[in-house]
């Protein structure tokens, strides 16, 4: 499965925390992230994480740009909603392209963690037979 991380400033701590503790987890599948989310992870986990251009640079629209081609399968976005992005718009296109192609997102650790459990658990698989469609079409 493709995964995408992104994290605002003051959530990054808690990115590298949450994917420190499910590393075993992580590690199986692809990874990706906007740019300074991507480095801190990779340098705390040493997991392989490609990394996009930072989230106001654009980071945010390529993630996005996976997202409407059906090739991005979850989001894990620890956004800050106490402090005002400079690019807003950006993170509710981000938002709203993840509800329109059915990708599970979370937006707090909390919801990061159930999603988590749900990989674990092998219920993600629905996302693998929407690929074979596609592949089928």
């Amino acid at each position: 499965m493709n995964i995408a991380l992104i994290a605002h400033d003051k959530k990054k701590p808690e990115m590298v925390e949450f994917t420190t503790a499910y590393s075993f987890l992580l590690g199986q599948h692809q990874l990706y992230a906007t740019g300074t989310t991507g480095l801190k992870v990779m340098e705390a986990t040493g997991l392989k994480v490609h990394r996009f251009q930072s989230g106001p640079l654009g980071g945010d629209q390529q993630i996005g740009a996976m997202i409407a081609s059906n090739q991005m399968d979850m989001v894990v976005f620890l956004r800050d909603p106490l402090t005002a992005q400079p690019h807003e718009p950006d993170v509710n296109a981000l938002l709203r392209l993840s509800d329109v192609y059915r990708i599970p997102l979370a937006t707090n650790l909390a919801s990061a963690e159930l999603l988590m459990h749900a990989l674990k658990r092998g219920e993600m698989h629905w996302r693998e037979l929407i690929h074979q469609q596609q592949e089928d079409n």
